[in-house]
Protein backbone atom coordinates (compact mmCIF):
# COMPACT_ATOMS: atom_id res chain seq x y z
CA UNK A 1 0.00 0.00 0.00
CA UNK A 2 1.33 3.43 -0.92
CA UNK A 3 2.44 5.64 1.97
CA UNK A 4 3.68 9.22 2.21
CA UNK A 5 5.38 11.09 5.03
CA UNK A 6 4.27 14.60 6.04
CA UNK A 7 6.06 16.70 8.62
CA UNK A 8 4.86 19.72 10.58
CA UNK A 9 7.46 22.49 10.64
CA UNK A 10 5.57 25.01 12.79
CA UNK A 11 2.51 25.17 15.00
CA UNK A 12 2.27 28.95 15.30
CA UNK A 13 3.79 32.09 13.83
CA UNK A 14 6.71 32.43 16.25
CA UNK A 15 7.60 28.75 16.46
CA UNK A 16 11.17 27.49 16.47
CA UNK A 17 12.87 26.92 13.14
CA UNK A 18 15.44 24.23 13.95
CA UNK A 19 12.88 21.39 14.36
CA UNK A 20 11.67 22.08 10.80
CA UNK A 21 15.24 21.89 9.53
CA UNK A 22 15.66 18.60 11.38
CA UNK A 23 12.51 17.22 9.73
CA UNK A 24 13.68 18.28 6.29
CA UNK A 25 17.13 16.77 6.77
CA UNK A 26 16.32 13.56 8.61
CA UNK A 27 12.59 12.93 8.35
CA UNK A 28 12.47 11.34 4.87
CA UNK A 29 9.35 13.43 4.26
CA UNK A 30 7.63 14.37 1.00
CA UNK A 31 5.82 17.39 2.42
CA UNK A 32 6.75 19.99 5.04
CA UNK A 33 3.81 21.98 6.37
CA UNK A 34 4.10 25.22 8.34
CA UNK A 35 0.89 26.11 10.20
CA UNK A 36 1.39 29.70 11.39
CA UNK A 37 -1.97 31.48 11.61
CA UNK A 38 -3.95 32.01 14.79
CA UNK A 39 -7.17 34.01 14.80
CA UNK A 40 -5.54 37.27 15.88
CA UNK A 41 -2.40 36.72 13.80
CA UNK A 42 -4.06 37.47 10.50
CA UNK A 43 -5.79 40.57 11.89
CA UNK A 44 -2.42 41.90 13.00
CA UNK A 45 -0.97 41.00 9.60
CA UNK A 46 -3.77 42.89 7.87
CA UNK A 47 -3.04 45.90 10.05
CA UNK A 48 0.65 45.70 9.08
CA UNK A 49 -0.30 45.58 5.40
CA UNK A 50 -2.46 48.69 5.75
CA UNK A 51 0.65 50.51 6.94
CA UNK A 52 2.95 48.92 4.34
CA UNK A 53 1.38 47.27 1.24
CA UNK A 54 4.45 45.04 0.90
CA UNK A 55 4.06 43.63 4.42
CA UNK A 56 1.37 41.42 5.91
CA UNK A 57 2.95 37.98 5.55
CA UNK A 58 4.57 36.01 8.35
CA UNK A 59 7.49 37.90 9.91
CA UNK A 60 9.60 34.72 10.02
CA UNK A 61 8.91 33.77 6.40
CA UNK A 62 12.33 34.87 5.17
CA UNK A 63 14.23 33.18 7.99
CA UNK A 64 12.28 29.95 7.61
CA UNK A 65 12.63 29.83 3.83
CA UNK A 66 16.35 30.53 3.97
CA UNK A 67 16.71 27.63 6.40
CA UNK A 68 14.63 24.97 4.62
CA UNK A 69 14.44 25.87 0.91
CA UNK A 70 17.89 24.50 0.00
CA UNK A 71 17.21 21.21 1.80
CA UNK A 72 13.68 20.84 0.47
CA UNK A 73 14.73 21.61 -3.10
CA UNK A 74 17.55 19.05 -2.94
CA UNK A 75 15.30 16.34 -1.47
CA UNK A 76 12.19 17.16 -3.55
CA UNK A 77 10.17 18.10 -0.46
CA UNK A 78 7.16 20.27 -1.21
CA UNK A 79 6.31 23.07 1.20
CA UNK A 80 2.74 24.02 2.14
CA UNK A 81 2.13 26.94 4.49
CA UNK A 82 -0.32 29.64 5.51
CA UNK A 83 2.57 32.06 6.11
CA UNK A 84 1.05 34.21 3.35
CA UNK A 85 -1.28 35.53 6.08
CA UNK A 86 -2.75 38.83 4.81
CA UNK A 87 -0.46 38.99 1.77
CA UNK A 88 0.15 35.66 0.01
CA UNK A 89 1.24 37.45 -3.17
CA UNK A 90 3.88 39.36 -1.24
CA UNK A 91 4.98 36.15 0.46
CA UNK A 92 5.37 34.44 -2.93
CA UNK A 93 7.40 37.33 -4.29
CA UNK A 94 9.65 37.25 -1.23
CA UNK A 95 10.08 33.47 -1.52
CA UNK A 96 11.04 33.85 -5.18
CA UNK A 97 13.59 36.50 -4.22
CA UNK A 98 15.07 34.20 -1.56
CA UNK A 99 15.22 31.24 -3.94
CA UNK A 100 17.04 33.29 -6.57
CA UNK A 101 19.44 34.70 -3.98
CA UNK A 102 20.49 31.23 -2.83
CA UNK A 103 20.75 29.90 -6.38
CA UNK A 104 17.53 27.89 -6.65
CA UNK A 105 16.18 28.40 -10.15
CA UNK A 106 13.01 26.94 -11.63
CA UNK A 107 11.21 26.70 -8.28
CA UNK A 108 7.45 26.97 -8.83
CA UNK A 109 5.75 29.04 -6.12
CA UNK A 110 1.98 29.32 -5.73
CA UNK A 111 0.10 32.09 -3.93
CA UNK A 112 -3.48 31.27 -2.89
CA UNK A 113 -5.82 34.22 -2.37
CA UNK A 114 -9.57 34.67 -2.02
CA UNK A 115 -9.96 34.19 1.71
CA UNK A 116 -10.14 37.97 2.31
CA UNK A 117 -13.87 38.73 2.48
CA UNK A 118 -13.81 42.19 4.09
CA UNK A 119 -15.74 43.75 1.20
CA UNK A 120 -18.37 41.00 1.42
CA UNK A 121 -18.97 41.61 5.12
CA UNK A 122 -19.03 45.37 4.77
CA UNK A 123 -21.64 45.15 2.05
CA UNK A 124 -23.78 42.58 3.86
CA UNK A 125 -26.86 43.46 5.86
CA UNK A 126 -27.75 39.91 6.88
CA UNK A 127 -24.62 38.22 8.22
CA UNK A 128 -24.44 37.86 12.00
CA UNK A 129 -21.38 37.22 14.13
CA UNK A 130 -20.96 35.45 17.43
CA UNK A 131 -20.32 38.77 19.20
CA UNK A 132 -23.33 40.49 17.63
CA UNK A 133 -24.22 41.56 14.12
CA UNK A 134 -21.19 42.21 11.94
CA UNK A 135 -22.86 45.35 10.64
CA UNK A 136 -22.69 46.83 14.14
CA UNK A 137 -18.95 47.44 13.81
CA UNK A 138 -18.22 47.88 10.07
CA UNK A 139 -16.01 50.94 10.57
CA UNK A 140 -13.80 49.06 13.03
CA UNK A 141 -13.17 45.95 10.92
CA UNK A 142 -9.48 45.35 10.22
CA UNK A 143 -9.78 41.93 8.62
CA UNK A 144 -12.30 39.29 7.64
CA UNK A 145 -10.95 36.00 6.38
CA UNK A 146 -12.90 32.93 5.37
CA UNK A 147 -11.43 29.54 6.18
CA UNK A 148 -10.66 27.95 2.81
CA UNK A 149 -10.29 24.19 2.53
CA UNK A 150 -7.97 21.85 0.68
CA UNK A 151 -9.23 22.60 -2.84
CA UNK A 152 -6.84 25.43 -3.85
CA UNK A 153 -3.84 23.58 -2.42
CA UNK A 154 -4.73 20.45 -4.42
CA UNK A 155 -5.07 22.60 -7.52
CA UNK A 156 -1.62 24.08 -6.95
CA UNK A 157 -0.09 20.64 -6.35
CA UNK A 158 -1.58 19.37 -9.60
CA UNK A 159 -0.02 22.38 -11.33
CA UNK A 160 3.39 21.35 -10.02
CA UNK A 161 3.92 23.90 -7.26
CA UNK A 162 6.99 23.28 -5.09
CA UNK A 163 5.97 25.90 -2.51
CA UNK A 164 2.37 26.86 -1.74
CA UNK A 165 1.65 30.00 0.28
CA UNK A 166 -1.88 30.62 1.47
CA UNK A 167 -3.76 33.04 3.64
CA UNK A 168 -6.49 31.71 5.93
CA UNK A 169 -6.90 27.98 5.31
CA UNK A 170 -8.32 25.64 7.94
CA UNK A 171 -5.40 24.11 9.82
CA UNK A 172 -6.08 20.41 9.07
CA UNK A 173 -6.75 21.22 5.41
CA UNK A 174 -3.06 22.09 4.97
CA UNK A 175 -2.28 18.44 5.71
CA UNK A 176 -5.37 16.90 4.10
CA UNK A 177 -4.63 18.43 0.69
CA UNK A 178 -1.46 16.41 -0.05
CA UNK A 179 -3.23 13.21 1.04
CA UNK A 180 -6.08 13.81 -1.39
CA UNK A 181 -3.56 14.67 -4.11
CA UNK A 182 -1.21 11.74 -3.55
CA UNK A 183 -3.83 9.05 -3.06
CA UNK A 184 -6.44 10.31 -5.50
CA UNK A 185 -9.12 10.43 -2.83
CA UNK A 186 -12.50 11.75 -3.86
CA UNK A 187 -13.31 15.10 -2.29
CA UNK A 188 -16.66 13.56 -1.40
CA UNK A 189 -15.34 10.43 0.29
CA UNK A 190 -16.33 11.67 3.72
CA UNK A 191 -14.84 8.71 5.60
CA UNK A 192 -11.37 9.22 4.15
CA UNK A 193 -11.61 12.98 4.51
CA UNK A 194 -12.63 12.53 8.13
CA UNK A 195 -9.66 10.28 8.82
CA UNK A 196 -7.33 12.66 6.97
CA UNK A 197 -8.65 15.50 9.11
CA UNK A 198 -7.77 13.52 12.24
CA UNK A 199 -4.19 13.29 10.99
CA UNK A 200 -4.08 16.99 10.16
CA UNK A 201 -5.48 17.90 13.56
CA UNK A 202 -2.85 15.79 15.32
CA UNK A 203 -0.01 17.37 13.37
CA UNK A 204 -1.12 21.00 13.17
CA UNK A 205 0.21 22.21 16.53
CA UNK A 206 3.70 20.79 16.02
CA UNK A 207 5.39 20.43 19.43
CA UNK A 208 2.13 19.95 21.32
CA UNK A 209 1.82 16.34 20.15
CA UNK A 210 5.51 15.59 20.74
CA UNK A 211 5.19 16.44 24.42
CA UNK A 212 5.71 20.20 24.61
CA UNK A 213 2.36 21.29 25.96
CA UNK A 214 1.91 17.85 27.52
CA UNK A 215 4.86 18.20 29.91
CA UNK A 216 4.03 18.60 33.61
CA UNK A 217 6.98 17.84 35.95
CA UNK A 218 6.19 15.20 38.53
CA UNK A 219 3.12 14.01 36.62
CA UNK A 220 4.01 13.73 32.95
CA UNK A 221 7.73 13.69 32.31
CA UNK A 222 9.04 14.53 28.84
CA UNK A 223 12.72 14.08 27.94
CA UNK A 224 14.96 16.69 26.35
CA UNK A 225 12.41 19.49 25.91
CA UNK A 226 15.20 21.90 24.98
CA UNK A 227 15.57 19.92 21.73
CA UNK A 228 11.89 19.17 21.18
CA UNK A 229 11.30 17.49 17.84
CA UNK A 230 8.24 18.17 15.71
CA UNK A 231 5.91 15.41 14.47
CA UNK A 232 5.53 13.65 11.18
CA UNK A 233 2.93 11.21 9.92
CA UNK A 234 3.43 8.09 7.82
CA UNK A 235 0.07 7.96 6.06
CA UNK A 236 -1.26 4.99 4.12
CA UNK A 237 -3.65 5.08 1.21
CA UNK A 238 -6.51 3.81 3.38
CA UNK A 239 -6.10 6.85 5.65
CA UNK A 240 -4.52 5.08 8.59
CA UNK A 241 -1.34 6.67 9.88
CA UNK A 242 1.58 6.40 12.25
CA UNK A 243 2.43 9.55 14.18
CA UNK A 244 6.15 9.68 14.94
CA UNK A 245 9.18 11.98 15.00
CA UNK A 246 12.82 12.03 13.95
CA UNK A 247 14.87 9.52 15.90
CA UNK A 248 16.93 11.05 18.74
CA UNK A 249 14.98 14.33 18.67
CA UNK A 250 13.67 15.60 22.01
CA UNK A 251 10.20 15.00 23.36
CA UNK A 252 8.04 11.93 23.02
CA UNK A 253 4.96 10.66 21.21
CA UNK A 254 2.63 8.44 23.20
CA UNK A 255 -1.01 7.46 23.25
CA UNK A 256 -1.54 10.14 25.88
CA UNK A 257 0.10 12.98 23.90
CA UNK A 258 -2.01 12.05 20.88
CA UNK A 259 -5.23 11.88 22.91
CA UNK A 260 -4.61 15.30 24.43
CA UNK A 261 -3.95 16.84 21.02
CA UNK A 262 -6.97 15.09 19.49
CA UNK A 263 -9.21 16.88 22.03
CA UNK A 264 -7.51 20.25 21.52
CA UNK A 265 -10.00 22.97 20.47
CA UNK A 266 -12.75 20.39 19.93
CA UNK A 267 -16.28 21.18 21.14
CA UNK A 268 -18.10 18.14 19.78
CA UNK A 269 -15.77 15.20 18.94
CA UNK A 270 -18.49 13.73 16.71
CA UNK A 271 -18.95 16.92 14.70
CA UNK A 272 -15.74 18.85 14.03
CA UNK A 273 -16.64 21.34 11.28
CA UNK A 274 -14.01 22.05 8.61
CA UNK A 275 -14.39 23.40 5.06
CA UNK A 276 -13.72 19.90 3.67
CA UNK A 277 -15.79 17.64 5.92
CA UNK A 278 -17.64 17.44 9.20
CA UNK A 279 -15.21 15.08 10.90
CA UNK A 280 -16.14 12.55 13.55
CA UNK A 281 -13.35 11.82 16.06
CA UNK A 282 -15.54 9.77 18.42
CA UNK A 283 -14.34 6.37 17.17
CA UNK A 284 -10.67 7.16 16.64
CA UNK A 285 -8.32 4.35 17.63
CA UNK A 286 -4.93 5.34 19.10
CA UNK A 287 -2.53 2.44 19.65
CA UNK A 288 1.17 2.24 20.50
CA UNK A 289 3.26 0.22 18.06
CA UNK A 290 6.67 0.95 19.59
CA UNK A 291 8.56 3.85 21.15
CA UNK A 292 7.40 7.14 19.58
CA UNK A 293 5.23 5.33 17.01
CA UNK A 294 1.46 5.64 17.49
CA UNK A 295 -1.04 4.11 15.05
CA UNK A 296 -4.10 6.21 14.24
CA UNK A 297 -7.30 4.91 12.64
CA UNK A 298 -11.06 5.16 12.89
CA UNK A 299 -11.72 8.76 11.87
CA UNK A 300 -15.02 9.25 10.10
CA UNK A 301 -16.98 12.08 8.54
CA UNK A 302 -20.03 13.33 6.78
CA UNK A 303 -20.86 15.89 4.11
CA UNK A 304 -19.05 19.22 4.40
CA UNK A 305 -20.99 22.26 5.69
CA UNK A 306 -22.73 24.65 3.30
CA UNK A 307 -21.08 27.65 4.97
CA UNK A 308 -17.52 28.74 5.68
CA UNK A 309 -16.38 30.17 8.98
CA UNK A 310 -15.07 33.73 8.85
CA UNK A 311 -12.75 35.20 11.46
CA UNK A 312 -13.28 38.94 11.84
CA UNK A 313 -10.64 41.15 13.44
CA UNK A 314 -11.73 44.59 14.61
CA UNK A 315 -10.49 47.55 16.63
CA UNK A 316 -11.78 47.31 20.20
CA UNK A 317 -10.30 50.26 22.03
CA UNK A 318 -6.95 50.63 23.79
CA UNK A 319 -5.36 48.63 26.57
CA UNK A 320 -3.24 50.21 29.28
CA UNK A 321 -1.27 47.90 31.55
CA UNK A 322 1.41 48.39 34.20
CA UNK A 323 3.03 46.44 37.03
CA UNK A 324 4.98 47.24 40.19
CA UNK A 325 6.61 44.94 42.75
CA UNK A 326 6.64 44.97 46.55
CA UNK A 327 8.93 42.72 48.59
CA UNK A 328 9.89 41.89 52.14
CA UNK A 329 7.83 42.16 55.35
CA UNK A 330 4.36 43.58 54.73
CA UNK A 331 4.64 43.19 50.93
CA UNK A 332 1.02 42.08 50.58
CA UNK A 333 -0.37 44.92 52.68
CA UNK A 334 1.62 47.51 50.73
CA UNK A 335 0.50 46.03 47.40
CA UNK A 336 -3.14 46.15 48.53
CA UNK A 337 -2.73 49.77 49.60
CA UNK A 338 -1.23 50.57 46.19
CA UNK A 339 -4.26 48.93 44.57
CA UNK A 340 -6.62 51.08 46.62
CA UNK A 341 -4.74 54.22 45.57
CA UNK A 342 -4.86 53.26 41.89
CA UNK A 343 -8.53 52.36 42.05
CA UNK A 344 -9.40 55.80 43.43
CA UNK A 345 -7.08 57.67 41.07
CA UNK A 346 -8.34 55.90 37.93
CA UNK A 347 -12.06 55.85 38.63
CA UNK A 348 -12.60 59.26 37.02
CA UNK A 349 -11.08 58.21 33.70
CA UNK A 350 -13.13 56.68 30.87
CA UNK A 351 -12.34 52.98 31.26
CA UNK A 352 -14.62 50.39 29.71
CA UNK A 353 -13.02 47.75 31.91
CA UNK A 354 -10.56 48.02 34.80
CA UNK A 355 -8.99 45.23 36.84
CA UNK A 356 -6.23 44.64 39.35
CA UNK A 357 -4.25 41.47 40.02
CA UNK A 358 -1.87 40.49 42.76
CA UNK A 359 0.40 38.24 40.73
CA UNK A 360 1.37 35.19 42.71
CA UNK A 361 -1.76 35.42 44.83
CA UNK A 362 -4.99 35.85 42.85
CA UNK A 363 -4.21 36.79 39.25
CA UNK A 364 -5.33 33.50 37.68
CA UNK A 365 -7.86 31.89 40.00
CA UNK A 366 -9.33 35.03 41.55
CA UNK A 367 -10.18 35.68 45.18
CA UNK A 368 -12.61 32.79 45.65
CA UNK A 369 -10.35 29.98 44.47
CA UNK A 370 -6.96 31.39 45.46
CA UNK A 371 -5.62 30.59 48.90
CA UNK A 372 -2.68 31.81 50.94
CA UNK A 373 -1.01 29.47 53.39
CA UNK A 374 1.54 32.04 54.50
CA UNK A 375 2.36 35.71 54.01
CA UNK A 376 4.09 36.02 50.61
CA UNK A 377 7.57 37.53 50.61
CA UNK A 378 6.99 39.26 47.27
CA UNK A 379 3.98 40.50 45.33
CA UNK A 380 3.66 42.08 41.91
CA UNK A 381 0.65 44.34 41.47
CA UNK A 382 -0.79 44.55 37.97
CA UNK A 383 -3.29 47.16 36.82
CA UNK A 384 -4.98 46.89 33.42
CA UNK A 385 -7.80 48.74 31.75
CA UNK A 386 -9.50 49.09 28.38
CA UNK A 387 -10.47 52.58 27.24
CA UNK A 388 -11.85 54.23 24.13
CA UNK A 389 -8.83 56.50 23.73
CA UNK A 390 -5.08 55.99 23.89
CA UNK A 391 -4.86 59.00 26.23
CA UNK A 392 -7.14 57.43 28.83
CA UNK A 393 -5.44 54.05 28.59
CA UNK A 394 -2.01 55.63 29.10
CA UNK A 395 -3.07 56.96 32.50
CA UNK A 396 -2.55 53.51 34.00
CA UNK A 397 1.20 53.52 33.41
CA UNK A 398 1.45 57.14 34.59
CA UNK A 399 -0.36 56.40 37.85
CA UNK A 400 1.63 53.23 38.54
CA UNK A 401 4.89 55.11 37.97
CA UNK A 402 3.69 57.79 40.39
CA UNK A 403 3.62 55.16 43.15
CA UNK A 404 7.42 55.33 43.21
CA UNK A 405 7.35 58.59 45.16
CA UNK A 406 3.72 58.88 46.22
CA UNK A 407 3.70 55.65 48.21
CA UNK A 408 3.40 53.14 49.61
CA UNK A 409 7.02 52.34 50.48
CA UNK A 410 9.30 49.97 48.65
CA UNK A 411 7.72 49.77 45.21
CA UNK A 412 10.02 48.97 42.31
CA UNK A 413 10.42 47.46 38.86
CA UNK A 414 7.64 49.36 37.11
CA UNK A 415 6.94 48.19 33.57
CA UNK A 416 3.96 48.74 31.32
CA UNK A 417 2.58 49.59 27.93
CA UNK A 418 -0.34 51.12 26.08
CA UNK A 419 -1.55 49.57 22.87
CA UNK A 420 -4.46 49.18 20.52
CA UNK A 421 -6.70 46.19 21.21
CA UNK A 422 -7.60 43.86 18.34
CA UNK A 423 -10.63 41.70 19.10
CA UNK A 424 -11.93 38.68 17.22
CA UNK A 425 -15.48 37.73 16.29
CA UNK A 426 -16.69 34.89 14.11
CA UNK A 427 -19.43 34.53 11.57
CA UNK A 428 -20.26 32.29 8.61
CA UNK A 429 -20.83 32.99 4.94
CA UNK A 430 -22.38 30.85 2.21
CA UNK A 431 -19.67 28.75 0.61
CA UNK A 432 -20.59 29.85 -2.92
CA UNK A 433 -19.77 33.49 -2.14
CA UNK A 434 -16.07 32.72 -1.60
CA UNK A 435 -13.84 32.12 -4.60
CA UNK A 436 -10.13 31.34 -4.43
CA UNK A 437 -7.49 32.39 -6.93
CA UNK A 438 -3.97 31.08 -7.52
CA UNK A 439 -1.03 32.96 -8.99
CA UNK A 440 2.38 31.47 -9.72
CA UNK A 441 5.96 32.70 -9.51
CA UNK A 442 8.99 30.86 -10.89
CA UNK A 443 12.42 31.57 -9.46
Amino acid sequence: MKTIRIGCGAGYSGDRIDPAVELARKGSISYLVFECLAERTIALAQKARLINPNAGFDPLLEERMEAVLPICAAQKIRIITNMGAANPLGAAAKTKEIAQRIGLHGLRIAAVTGDDVVSLLRSSTTLSGINGPVESFPENILSANAYLGSEPIIEALIAGADVILTGRVADPSLFLAPLIHEFGWSTQDWQLLGQGTVIGHLLECAGQVTGGYFADPGYKSVPNLARLGFPLAEVSEDGTAIITKVEDSGGLITEATCKEQLLYEIQDPAAYFTPDVIADFSRVSIQKLSTDRIHIAGGQGRSRPETLKVSVGYHDGYLGEAQISYAGPGALARAKLAQEILSERLRNHEFIELRFDLIGLNSIHGERLSRMDCEPWEIRLRAAGKAKSMKSASMILREVEALYTNGPAGGGGVAGSTRETIAIASTVVPRELVRHQIQYEVS
